[in-house]
């Protein structure tokens, strides 16, 4: 079980998740090195670390070597695009880093025999022909669809983790990541409640994709990061869901947002984009059970604090202007 004053390597740390995991670790006693060559990720969400003195940064692209030095007892590899909008801008580094920057990371754990916990996600269900989805389902997903890119890339990285663990005997760790939003998302990070938000708090109208009726089931970045460190200290080597199970329209979240920032803003419908899933809900039996996880945080309240975050993201830019 990891303790203080281990040292975790957390490749993407300056992104959204990763900076959030890099604050929990710290909070725990961890040193951390955060690793991240910026491409997605924003210095803003860790310069509150930089003078941190158990924190460091690297600026590097994990799909080439990874140079540590001394010991290191958790590896933690969150680096990729994550959103639609980046993935299809950066099909190739995404797919590069799922599976070049997944074999550096592993390689990096097994230098140092150290714990290695792999970020994965709810896309290795693709389109979902199960509903909740398990970890014990395999998935629906289009190969050479343009969202292949990112599916493909991380149900690679989850097998690549496993034949590290049991060829290499590398302890490892897979948590597959659902929907999750709170402050350090970026305004033009393209998943729908940056999107549904920053139109909303700019009097725009508000987009929705399909008829609306699509689902997704979203988790607060603080209730994701405290099962995602469960995970980590735990001995569970086969992927586990993390997520909220609350299931929702995407009509009924956008709703929701413009009530809560109280907009004039109105409901336009676009074109649903290609293999864009229909439905999204975690089944949390095995967190709940072995992990003792489940999300604490209501949705309406961490609607307002990522709210919050954005309408204080969204001045300071009109400011610069």
């Amino acid at each position: 079980m990891p303790k203080q004053n281990e040292i975790s390597v957390v490749t993407g740390g300056a992104g959204f998740l990763g900076s959030h995991l890099c604050d929990r670790l710290l909070a725990e006693g961890h040193h951390v090195v955060c690793i991240d060559n910026l491409i997605t990720g924003e210095i803003s969400n860790i310069a509150h670390l930089l003078g941190h003195n158990r924190f460091r940064f690297v600026n590097h692209d994990v799909t080439d070597y990874i140079f540590i030095d001394g010991p290191v007892q958790n590896v933690l590899h969150f680096a990729s695009p994550a959103s639609p909008i980046d993935y299809l801008k950066l099909p190739i580094q995404t797919l590069k880093v799922g599976s070049l920057g997944t074999h550096k990371a592993l390689g990096l754990a097994k230098a140092k025999g150290a714990r290695f916990l792999i970020a994965s996600t709810s896309e290795v269900y693709g389109d979902p022909l199960v509903h909740p989805q398990k970890e014990s389902y395999w998935g629906n997903v289009n190969p050479i669809g343009l969202r292949g890119v990112y599916d493909e890339a991380k149900r690679f990285s989850e097998a690549m983790t496993m034949a590290y663990h049991r060829f290499h005997a590398v302890d490892t760790r897979i948590v597959r990541i659902f929907n999750t939003y709170g402050p350090r998302m970026r305004v033009n990070d393209g998943r729908a409640i940056p999107a549904f938000i920053s139109q909303a708090i700019r009097g725009e109208d508000v987009t929705v994709f399909g008829d609306g009726r699509q689902t997704r089931s979203v988790c607060y970045v603080d209730d994701l990061i405290d099962g995602i460190y469960r995970l980590l200290v735990s001995e569970i080597s086969e992927p586990v869901n993390i997520g909220n199970p609350d299931e929702l329209t995407m009509l009924q979240l956008a709703e929701e947002v413009i009530g809560l920032i109280g907009s004039g803003s109105k409901i336009v419908f676009r074109e649903l984009p290609e293999d864009d899933p229909k439905v999204r809900q975690p089944d949390i039996t095995k967190a709940q059970s072995l992990l003792g996880w489940k999300p604490a945080v209501d949705r309406k309240a961490g609607l307002k604090k990522t709210i919050e975050y954005f309408r204080a993201k969204i001045g300071s830019q009109a400011a610069v202007k």
